[in-house]
């Protein structure tokens, strides 16, 4: 049947790294493909006990309808959190509970987006941004950017000669897909800019709290004098993602206004699974079980660098992230990363070409690996792979 779809479809195709995630199922497969957390590190048998502690102190409560906003307790948690690490003003009703930062995304298009509108975004970006964002039927300019952040002269010609701009999307910390961490200056540069032309910002941090080195940053949101600027986060990458529990925070009125679409999308977010991580975080130290995560990850990055260092051609350059879960990777012009995938799946390797990170302008030779996932004999093994198969391609010898 010829079906009568929204032209929002039209803008829609499948997960890049959802379809790549498929092939990685079979376990032979070393993938450094998906922005995966170390399974091991999930905390199971302390879960298991915080399930019946819930429904024993919450009872009927935990599997009744709650608020839209989501569970108060848990959301004053957030607020105190964010108010520490990021240095934010945050209380509980500036916190709005969504399945996971996506879902963040996606209530974003839906508050600010029409048809036609622009979203300014880093160059690359989060490819699931692009798909969420898209569906809206926007258009995309990317910012020029460099391992700082986006540059603000750029940034500034773009806002003063574009009237549809609605949308500043950025991921300062540790950004998917570079591993790049934006500088103290430019975080201030964008929060000016977008008071100045008046477009908000929706600063995405899903990975800001695995640092390895170095201080922690402030948030662009630190620095907002005209409530502009969103925030989004997640218990995915310091807990587990199968809960699906994220939040967006912002100024009160802005977030109402994201009450009023979630409820009509799904009307709240599992009480179940927000009373349970209250609950966790009142019974166990988070703290500790993030620097258990941040060590194994920091001994995987370190594993993963040293390795590209000694097995990949001297013309390939890659990023070296101070946290977070990616590097990034740049082969010599005219150098193709789909056709390396294809020769890596043979040899049972997988990464994510990267120009699905670029909603414009798909640059063809780069492509993003994960190194959260693999335990660190698969990443040795990959790696040397990988740097085999980039030698025979680029004509070197190792």
């Amino acid at each position: 049947m010829n079906w009568k779809l929204a032209k929002r479809m039209d803008h829609l195709k499948a997960s890049e790294i959802r379809e790549i995630l498929k092939v990685t199922e079979n376990p032979e497969i070393i993938s450094f493909a998906g922005g995966l957390p170390a399974p091991e590190l999930f905390p199971v048998k302390e879960i298991g006990q915080i399930a019946q502690l819930t429904l024993e102190q919450y009872g009927a409560q935990a599997l009744q309808y709650t608020t839209t906003e989501g569970f108060l307790p848990l959301r004053k948690w957030i607020a105190e959190r964010m108010n520490q690490r990021l240095q934010t003003c945050f209380g509980p009703d500036h916190i709005l509970i969504t399945h996971g930062s996506q879902q963040s995304l996606d209530l974003s298009g839906k508050v600010f987006l029409d048809e036609g509108d622009v979203v300014l975004c880093e160059c690359p970006t989060y490819l699931a941004a692009i798909s969420a964002f898209r569906a809206y039927g926007c258009t995309f300019i990317e910012v020029p950017t460099d391992d700082e952040g986006m540059l603000p002269e750029a940034l500034e010609q773009i806002l003063s000669t574009t009237p549809r701009a609605k949308l500043i999307y950025a991921i300062p910390d540790f950004q998917n897909p570079t591993g790049r961490t934006w500088s103290l200056e430019r975080r201030k540069a964008l929060a000016a800019l977008s008071e100045k032309y008046q477009v908000p910002v929706l600063e995405d941090n899903p990975y800001g709290e695995l640092r390895y080195e170095g201080a922690f940053y402030p948030s662009i949101k630190a620095f907002d004098q005209a409530g502009s600027i969103l925030c989004c986060g997640t218990f995915s990458k310091i807990f587990c993602p199968g809960y699906r529990i994220g939040w967006i925070a912002g100024d009160q009125e802005m977030i109402r206004k994201f009450v009023l679409v979630k409820q009509g999308t799904d009307l709240q977010c599992n009480t179940l699974a927000q009373m349970e991580i209250y609950t966790y975080l009142q019974q166990y130290d988070i703290d500790a079980h993030i620097a258990k995560i941040q060590t194994v990850y920091k001994r995987r990055r370190d594993l993963t660098i040293q390795l590209m260092e000694e097995c990949f051609p001297s013309n390939v350059q890659f990023t070296r992230p101070q946290g977070g879960l990616f590097c990034w990777i740049v082969l010599p012009e005219g150098t193709s990363a789909r056709e390396l995938l294809t020769k890596c799946l043979a040899q049972k390797v997988a990464f994510v070409p990267g120009d699905s990170f670029y909603p414009n302008t798909g640059r063809e030779n780069t492509f993003r690996i994960n190194f959260s996932n693999m335990p660190e004999e698969r990443i040795q093994q990959g790696i040397q792979i990988l740097g085999r198969v980039l030698c025979q391609e680029l004509g070197e010898v190792k």
